[in-house]
């Protein structure tokens, strides 16, 4: 598995979990809300800098996010401009694209470890009512926990591809790119099975 976490004292990464989940989704809402408020977009942007240049990864890691999401964004442009004007289409690509580097800074400064203890004390009251459904906190804890981390994680497989592709001169046909990316998304998942029954969970 691609290690996502990066250590860190710095006070993003001691935030806590709830606080950045609540900010991404409210930066989600809102952007969706004003989809085409240029000043709007401008101060999502500027908050989603801040957020890398506090945590230390800084302006390189940015854009180095970034750079690896040019293919999304090809992908999202392309079919885009068939029926909206350039105007709109860069409003949208821009929007996706400042959540997806917000989700890829909660898993940069977010140990997973967190990540589960703060969802199993969200659903801890909740909790003989699940397990009389069969479920239990640790357990849904564990899956919105994966669920998170996998976004990013077949982004940069998605990435991987095209530059492995772009390397030996191919054409990016839906073939030769969504195959190896299930074949890796699927190994991923597979080791990820394979590490949970390791310590236990099923």
């Amino acid at each position: 598995m691609i290690p996502l976490y990066q250590p860190g004292t710095s006070y993003l990464h001691r935030l806590p979990v709830g606080a950045k989940f609540l900010g991404i989704f409210l930066a989600a809402l809102i952007a969706s809300i004003f989809r085409e408020n240029l000043a709007v977009l401008l101060g999502i942007w500027a908050l989603t800098l801040t957020g890398f240049l506090l945590s230390g990864i800084g302006l390189r890691g940015l854009l180095a996010q970034l750079w690896r999401l040019k293919w999304l964004a090809l992908v999202l442009t392309i079919p885009q401009l068939i029926f909206l004007t350039p105007a709109e289409t860069g409003f949208n690509v821009a929007r996706v694209l400042a959540v997806v580097l917000m989700a890829a800074l909660f898993t940069l400064t977010t140990a997973t470890s967190d990540i589960l203890s703060s969802f199993e004390r969200l659903l801890r009251p909740v909790d003989p009512l699940l397990l009389r459904l069969g479920l239990s906190a640790e357990r849904i804890s564990l899956a919105l926990s994966l669920t998170i981390r996998s976004v990013p994680l077949i982004l940069s497989f998605y990435a991987d591809i095209r530059e492995a592709q772009r390397a030996r001169g191919m054409r990016p046909t839906p073939r030769a790119t969504v195959l190896p990316l299930l074949v890796m998304s699927l190994r991923h998942a597979e080791e990820t099975a394979e590490a949970l029954a390791a310590r236990g969970v099923r």
